[in-house]
């Protein structure tokens, strides 16, 4: 089957998260400070190439009524450089609306301090997005 690549990509940093080979659960893996395009893909290459990812999943940050905004609009310009740099692998949008609400809650409930917090949120919301996707695979 191989493992899915799940991605947070926000404009400072891009949480990623990768799926077990059997699609059941997702890990967070790491967070990637963004230095610029070139670096970004240099730096999710090792990953893909570590693990083996066979899909890309990225988390599509739609507004609350469906619509697409300008940070959903970077970040599908964003996959199109994943699109080009990894091609064969298919990458699939997933919608992540309150990912990363969802994750700083989790945080909180597990009383992690704010600078902790801050240091692994976006690796969270890529381990929710994943894993979200891969609950909606598995129905």
């Amino acid at each position: 089957m191989g493992r899915i690549l799940g991605l947070d990509v926000g404009d400072k940093t891009i949480g990623v998260a990768v799926s077990d080979e059997l699609g059941w659960t997702a890990q967070g893996v790491k967070t990637v400070q963004r230095q610029g395009r070139r670096q970004d893909l240099a730096a999710l290459a090792d990953v893909i190439e570590q693990y083996a990812v066979t899909e890309i999943l990225v988390g599509l940050p739609k507004h609350l009524n469906n619509s697409i905004g300008q940070q959903a609009e970077k970040v599908q310009k964003f996959a199109r450089s994943l699109e080009g740099r990894f091609y064969p692998i298919p990458i699939t949008f997933w919608d992540e609306r309150l990912s990363t609400a969802s994750a700083e809650r989790v945080l909180i409930d597990a009383d992690v301090r704010r600078n902790k917090r801050k240091s692994v949120i976006d690796t969270l919301a890529a381990v929710i997005i994943l894993q979200n996707y891969l609950d909606f695979k598995s129905l």
